[in-house]
C-alpha cells in the first residue's frame, strides 16, 4: 500500500533524521531538503546536521499527501499555515473543505472527458478494423 496514504505508526520517539524521514515515507532525502528550501519544514540544525521533530513530521506527511491528491505546493502552505494559527482547527478544516470540494468537481469533470473520450476512441477503433477487414 502507498506508504503516503497509509497513516505512518505514531511514532514515541521526538527527534527525527532525515533518512528515517525518508525511509520512512519512501520518498528520497533531497525531496525533504526541497520542501525544506520551499519553507513548509523546518528541522533545526546541530552544526550541518538537521534534526526533524514530531511537527515536521507531521507536516511531511501533509505535505506528501496534498501532494499525492494533486494540491500545489502553494495550497499546502496555506493550508500549513492554517494548521499553525488555527488551534481549534476550524479554519484549517474549513479551508481544506473547500478545497477538496473544488478538487472533487475537477476530478470528477475530468474522469467524465476522459470517459468520453475513451468510448469516441473505441469507437473509432472498431471503425478502423472494420475497413481494415473490408480491405482485406
Amino acid at each position: 500500500m502507498d506508504k503516503i496514504l497509509a497513516k505512518p505508526a505514531e511514532k514515541k520517539q521526538e527527534l527525527f533524521s532525515i533518512a528515517e524521514l525518508a525511509d520512512e515515507f519512501d520518498i528520497s532525502t533531497r525531496t525533504i531538503r526541497f520542501y525544506e528550501s520551499k519553507g513548509l519544514i523546518t528541522p533545526d540544525r546541530v552544526g550541518t546536521t538537521r534534526v526533524f521533530r514530531r511537527r515536521d513530521r507531521t507536516r511531511l506527511l501533509l505535505i506528501l499527501r496534498g501532494k499525492r491528491l494533486g494540491f500545489s505546493l502553494n495550497e499546502i502552505s496555506d493550508y500549513l499555515e492554517l494548521y499553525d494559527a488555527d488551534q481549534t482547527q476550524a479554519t484549517q478544516t474549513q479551508h481544506l473543505l473547500e478545497r477538496v470540494n473544488t478538487r472533487l468537481a475537477m476530478l470528477r469533470a475530468q474522469k467524465t472527458d476522459l470517459e468520453t473520450a475513451i468510448a469516441e476512441l473505441e469507437e473509432m477503433q472498431g471503425y478502423a478494423m472494420e475497413q481494415l477487414k473490408k480491405q482485406a
